[in-house]
């Protein structure tokens, strides 16, 4: 690629997802004002308050202000890393984000690796060995990809943790091997769906390589085995898997509220949902936003990877 061409086409992408952030803060900002109910009455809990108390309490924590000087405000904060303060904790947004991360952080990434690498492999052996194989990785990416991980959570718990006490049913544990061990289960759950559709896509995507004319030559010359494969199959492969691997893994984010919640996991996906539960506003405006954040950088990544990844990718391709 030329230098001109290339650097006008990642300003654009960058561009492109700075303004999803905006329109998406713009979202997250207006959806939560319309909410009904007063989160002061929530922070009181019942309590007797005087109005001098209450309209204290608004202006304290910026809800007099209008929708346009509150939002402008708001992402101010947000810009400087500034979420605000929660209604409940009383301390801030960010610093209860942050305190959760590793959690969540390690689960969501424990999820990635274990729908990624059996999504791929059972995908790359289905569409190889064809027949009952790909058959099979069929019927199991349907069942996997209709299941949400909140039933997957619970067979999990009902019958590797309860029934057969092979893995613990609650806690993130201590130390790199004891969270891992703790955060199986939880990782398979949110895995589940992300494997199925992996897989589905895999398996066409490999099929349709194998089926290619230099695929052919290639064996006419006497290629063949693991070699074939991994230098004409797996490599002009990469570019539809990456784009679903960076929806799938930017997913995962969201996915951890019910997850996190089903395990006893004090991640920013439980923190989320007890957040909406006591109407701690600036909490479910700051979770809200630094997933999107995530979901947009991740995908933006990829984009930017692909011409990388795909020689035949390229800034035309991709679109001025």
């Amino acid at each position: 690629m030329e230098a001109r061409p290339l650097a006008a086409w990642i300003g654009r992408r960058v561009l492109g997802a700075v303004l999803t952030v905006l329109a998406a803060s713009v979202v997250i900002y207006g959806a939560l004002r319309l909410v009904p109910g007063d989160p002061v009455l929530a922070l009181t809990a019942g309590r007797r308050v005087t109005p001098d108390q209450i309209e204290a309490l608004r202006h304290r924590y910026g809800l007099d202000r209008g929708f346009v000087q509150g939002y402008l405000g708001w992402l101010g904060g947000a810009v400087r890393l500034d979420l605000g303060t929660s209604l409940n904790y009383q301390t801030g947004v960010g610093s209860l984000i942050a305190s959760r991360l590793a959690v969540s952080g390690l689960l969501i990434g424990y999820a990635a690796v274990l729908a990624v690498v059996a999504g791929c492999a059972v995908a790359l052996a289905a569409a190889v060995r064809g027949g009952i194989a790909a058959r099979a990785t069929t019927l199991a990416a349907a069942v996997t990809t209709a299941t949400p991980p909140f039933v997957a959570a619970v067979v999990l718990l009902s019958v590797f943790a309860v029934g057969l006490g092979w893995f613990p049913a609650t806690g993130a544990g201590d130390g790199l091997a004891g969270r891992l061990w703790h955060l199986t289960l939880p990782a398979v759950a949110m895995a589940a769906a992300g494997f199925g559709v992996l897989a589905r896509v895999g398996t066409a995507a490999f099929a349709d390589e194998l089926g290619r004319e230099h695929v052919e030559v290639a064996r006419s010359r006497g290629a063949g085995g693991a070699a074939l494969v991994r230098r004409h199959v797996v490599r002009n492969a990469l570019a539809p898997l990456l784009t679903v691997i960076g929806l799938l893994v930017a997913g995962l984010f969201v996915g951890t509220a019910v997850v996190e919640t089903a395990f006893g996991l004090d991640g920013v996906g439980a923190l989320l949902v007890s957040s909406v539960s006591r109407r701690d506003f600036p909490v479910v405006q700051g979770v809200a936003l630094v997933a999107v954040v995530l979901f947009v950088l991740v995908n933006t990544l990829v984009d930017l990877a692909m011409p990388l990844i795909d020689p035949r990718v390229t800034v035309g391709g991709l679109g001025r």
